[in-house]
C-alpha cells in the first residue's frame, strides 16, 4: 500500500502538468493556459478533446513494477521533486531519454505562470519555546469571586434593566408599564434565579443571552413587536471589589393593537358562536396571554355547545407598521354539529356495560353534545374507585340525528383496578378511651357495583363486628342502596350496652371525591338491646333489654368547598327519627336534630369556623327511652373539654344518665402554614332532661389543636379543659382523630 499511495501522488503531480501544456497546446493562447492552472473552468469554444487519448496515457507514469519496495522518506521525495524542477531524471523510474520520450515539454507560459514558491522561514526549523518562558499576565477576576459553602470560588454580578421607566400603557383591557415587565421578568429569570452568582464569566455571559432573549420575549407578548434588547457587561474599576455588573437595554418601540379579527370557518350554529367566545376586541393592545386564552375558550365553548370535534389552526397576524396594528386570522374546523348517540363500552373485559353506564351518564341519547356532561360522567366513573384508568371519548358516526345533528358515538375505555381494599382509622378521646377501626371492602362483589363489606372495631370501652352489603348507583345515578347487620358492646360511663342491629337505607350522600350539595338518606333500623342503667326509684343500676323500631331520615344542604377541611360557605341540616321502643311497655317518640357550621377564610392562612345544634326528643318520659338512645353532651365532636357523654344531669354517683335534649356552639380560629396548623377554639354546650331545651347553664370549654395536613384530609389533636371545673369532671382532654371537628 505505501508504494501505491506513492504513485498516486505522482500521477496527481504530472497530471497537473499535463494538463496545463495540453490546454496550451490546444488553444494556443496563455490566458486560457492559466485559468486552467487555477482551476477554471474550460471555455465551451474548445472542439475537441483538451488532449489526445495518445498523448494523456503516455503521459501516465507506468505502475513500479516492485511494488513491495519501501515507500520512502518524505526527504527521498522532496530531493525528487528538485530533480524534477531542475530537468533532472529520476533514477528510480527510468532513463533521462526514456523520461523525456514519455512525457511532453512543459509549456513556458505555464511555467510562467506558476508563482515562486516563499522561500522557507528559518524560524519554522526552531523547536518551540517552553510555556513557562511565555510572559503573559493571567486575568485577574479575584476581586469579582468570593467562596460558596463548598469552598469554590464563584463569581459575583448584579444585573439592571434600563430603558422601561417610560414605559407606560394604560389601556383598560391589558394595562402595562415598566414594573409590570420587570415583576414579570424577575419570575423566569436566570439573572435573577443565579442570585448574583455564577461558576464563571462564560456562566454570567450565557445567562445574559438568556435573559436578553426572555426580555424581548416579554415585550413582544404584550404588543411590542419592535422591541430591541441589547445586553453588555460592566467591569468595576481597577481597585474596586463591586460585582459585574450586567446591563440589558430595552427599546419598546410602539405598542401594536389588533385590527380586523377574522376566522377562517364554515358556518356554526348559533353563528355567533365563535366570536362571542373570542373575548378580545378590535382596538386593544396584542396581549400574547389574551389571544392563547381566547383561543383555549374556542376549543372549549364549541364542544360544549355540540361540536366535540372542533381543531383549532394555526393563527396569523399580519402586522402594519404605519398604523401599528395587526390583522388576526384564525382557522376553525368545527366539525360536525353532534348530539349524543350510542354508548360503547371498551375494556378487556370491560367492567360496566354500556346500561350500568347510561344509568350514570347525566344525558340521553339525542340530547345536544355536551362535553360538560361527558366530564360529569369521567368523573363518575373515577368516584366509583374501580377502575385505574377510565377514558371517554367521542366519534363521529356519520349518522343523522334528524335535527340537523349527527349522532356522537362515545367510546367508554376501562382499565380495571383492583376490587378489594382495606381502611383502618385510629383514635382517642377521653371517656372514650382508644378505638381502632377497620374494614375490608370488596367493592364489585356483586355486579354492577355490588360491594360487600365486613366491619371491625376494637377498643378499650367499645368492641363490635359487623357486615353490609351496598350498591352504588343502584338504578339511578348517586342514589345508593345498603343492608347491614352487626353486633356491639359498648361500655361508658353513662351505660354499658350488648346491641344487635339490622338496618337498611336509601341515600345520596357525598364523598371526597364527589362532594354534592344536597344530600339526604331514609331508611329502617332494628334493635335488641341489652341495657345497664340507673334505676332512681330502686337507687341502684339495673339491666333492661329494649327492642327498638326506628325510621331515620336526614337531610343536609352544603355549599363547603371540602368534607375534611373547609375553608368556606356553610352547611345545614337535619335528622328526623320516629321510633318505637318494646320492652316495659311500648313507648313511642320521635328524636330531631337540627345543626349548622360556617366557614369564613380570613387570609391564605386563616379560617373562622363556627357550628350550632339542637337536639330535642319528644313523646316519652327519660327513663322509657333505651339509654344509648337519650342525648349525651361532651367529647371530640360535641363539647371539647369534657369527657365522652360526660356533660349533663348525672345519677348519685356522678354517671351521666343522658336527657331529652342539648344544645351545643362552638367557635374555632385555624391557621395553616404549610403541612401544619395551629388551631384555638372556645365550645359550649348543655344536656337537658325536659323535651326543649332550657338554653341555660351553659357549660363551656377551651382549648388549642395541632393539625397535620395530608392528602387525605388533616390528622387533628386537640387538648381542652373545662370552664368552671366540677368535681369527677376531667380536668385535661384528649382527642385525636382525622378530619377537622366540624
Amino acid at each position: 500500500m505505501g508504494a501505491a499511495t506513492a504513485s498516486i501522488v505522482v500521477v496527481s503531480l504530472t497530471l497537473a502538468g499535463t494538463t496545463a501544456r495540453a490546454q496550451d497546446g490546444a488553444k494556443g493562447a496563455p490566458r486560457d493556459t492559466v485559468a486552467a492552472s487555477q482551476g477554471s473552468v474550460p471555455s465551451p469554444e474548445a472542439d475537441g478533446p483538451i488532449i489526445p487519448d495518445d498523448e494523456f496515457d503516455a503521459s501516465i507514469p507506468p505502475i513500479d513494477a516492485d511494488g513491495d519496495r519501501p515507500m520512502g522518506s518524505v526527504q527521498e521525495w522532496e530531493t525528487e521533486q528538485d530533480r524534477r524542477a531542475a530537468g533532472g531524471s529520476t533514477p528510480a523510474q527510468s532513463s533521462p531519454a526514456q523520461s523525456n520520450a514519455a512525457r511532453p515539454e512543459t509549456s513556458p507560459v505555464a511555467a510562467d505562470a506558476l508563482a515562486a514558491p516563499s522561500p522557507r522561514d528559518p524560524e519554522l526549523d526552531q523547536p518551540l519555546a517552553p510555556l513557562a518562558t511565555f510572559d503573559v499576565e493571567p486575568f485577574d477576576d479575584s476581586r469579582y469571586t468570593e467562596a460558596d459553602d463548598k469552598g469554590a470560588a464563584q463569581t459575583r454580578y448584579r444585573y439592571r434593566l434600563d430603558g422601561l421607566d417610560r414605559l407606560s400603557d394604560k389601556s383598560a383591557v391589558a394595562p402595562i408599564d415598566g414594573a409590570g415587565i420587570r415583576s414579570t421578568f424577575r419570575g423566569v429569570s436566570a439573572l435573577e434565579d443565579g442570585d448574583g452568582k455564577a461558576a464563571n464569566g462564560a456562566m454570567i455571559n450565557a445567562r445574559l443571552q438568556e435573559d436578553q432573549k426572555l426580555l424581548a420575549d416579554i415585550l413582544s407578548g404584550q404588543g411590542y413587536f419592535d422591541s430591541t434588547v441589547q445586553g453588555s457587561l460592566e467591569l468595576p474599576a481597577a481597585q474596586s471589589t463591586d460585582p459585574i455588573t450586567v446591563v440589558l437595554v430595552a427599546t419598546p418601540g410602539p405598542r401594536y393593537s389588533l385590527g380586523a379579527i377574522r376566522f377562517d370557518s364554515p358556518a356554526v350554529t348559533p353563528d355567533d358562536l365563535i366570536r362571542r367566545s373570542f373575548l378580545p376586541k378590535s382596538g386593544e393592545p396584542i396581549v400574547a396571554e389574551r389571544i392563547l386564552a381566547a383561543e383555549a375558550n374556542i376549543a372549549i365553548e364549541l364542544p360544549r355547545n355540540g361540536y366535540p370535534f372542533v381543531k383549532i389552526g394555526d393563527r396569523d397576524i399580519l402586522l402594519d407598521a404605519q398604523t401599528r396594528t395587526g390583522d388576526y386570522t384564525l382557522p376553525v374546523a368545527p366539525g360536525p354539529r353532534s348530539s349524543f348517540g350510542d354508548i360503547v363500552s371498551r375494556g378487556d373485559p370491560p367492567l360496566f356495560d354500556a346500561e350500568h353506564i347510561g344509568v350514570i351518564a347525566r344525558f340521553k341519547k339525542g340530547e345536544l353534545y355536551d362535553s360538560r356532561k361527558v366530564d360529569d360522567l369521567r368523573q363518575a366513573l373515577v368516584a366509583t374507585g374501580l377502575f385505574s384508568v377510565v377514558s371517554v371519548e367521542p366519534e363521529p358516526s356519520g349518522t343523522s340525528a334528524g335535527d340537523g345533528t349527527d349522532y356522537a358515538i362515545l367510546n367508554v375505555t376501562q382499565e380495571n383496578g383492583p376490587p378489594r381494599s382495606i381502611a383502618g382509622q385510629a383514635g382517642y378521646a377521653t371517656g372514650q378511651g382508644a378505638k381502632v377501626d377497620a374494614s375490608w371492602t370488596h367493592r364489585n362483589m356483586f355486579p354492577p357495583e355490588g360491594a360487600l363489606i365486613v366491619q371491625g372495631t376494637a377498643g378499650t370501652q367499645e368492641q363490635g363486628l359487623g357486615v353490609a352489603f351496598r350498591r352504588s348507583n343502584a338504578g339511578k345515578r348517586d342514589r345508593t342502596v345498603e343492608l347491614s347487620v352487626d353486633a356491639r358492646h359498648s361500655n361508658f360511663d353513662a351505660y354499658e350496652a350488648f346491641t344487635g342491629r339490622l338496618a337498611g337505607r336509601i341515600s345520596r350522600d357525598s364523598t371526597p371525591i364527589w362532594q354534592k350539595r344536597i344530600t339526604y338518606s331514609y331508611g329502617f333500623e332494628l334493635l335488641g338491646t341489652n341495657e345497664q342503667d340507673y334505676n332512681f326509684a330502686a337507687g341502684e343500676l339495673r339491666r333492661r333489654t329494649y327492642y327498638v323500631a326506628a325510621l331515620p331520615g336526614q337531610i343536609q344542604f352544603d355549599t363547603s368547598d371540602s368534607l375534611l377541611d373547609p375553608t368556606r360557605g356553610f352547611r345545614i341540616g337535619g335528622k328526623l327519627s320516629p321510633e318505637a321502643s318494646l320492652g316495659s311497655g311500648t313507648q313511642t317518640y320521635a328524636r330531631a336534630i337540627i345543626e349548622g357550621s360556617g366557614y369564613y377564610r380570613v387570609s391564605d392562612g386563616i379560617v373562622l369556623a363556627g357550628r350550632a345544634r339542637v337536639g330535642m326528643i319528644g313523646g316519652a318520659s327519660r327513663a322509657e327511652i333505651a339509654p344509648s338512645r337519650r342525648f349525651y353532651g361532651g367529647g371530640g365532636g360535641s363539647v371539647r373539654g369534657f369527657g365522652y357523654q360526660e356533660l349533663g344531669p348525672k345519677d348519685p354517683e356522678a354517671r351521666p344518665i343522658g336527657g331529652r335534649s342539648l344544645v351545643e356552639a362552638a367557635g374555632e380560629v385555624r391557621y395553616r402554614f404549610g403541612n401544619y396548623g395551629i388551631v384555638g377554639f372556645v365550645d359550649a354546650g348543655q344536656v337537658y332532661t325536659s323535651s326543649l331545651p332550657g338554653f341555660n347553664a351553659w357549660r363551656l370549654g377551651v382549648g388549642i389543636g395541632g393539625r397535620f395536613y395530608t392528602n387525605f384530609g388533616p390528622m387533628r389533636l386537640d387538648i381542652a379543659t373545662p370552664i368552671g371545673r366540677k368535681p369527677g369532671e376531667s380536668r385535661v382532654a384528649v382527642y385525636v382523630s382525622i378530619g377537622q371537628a366540624f
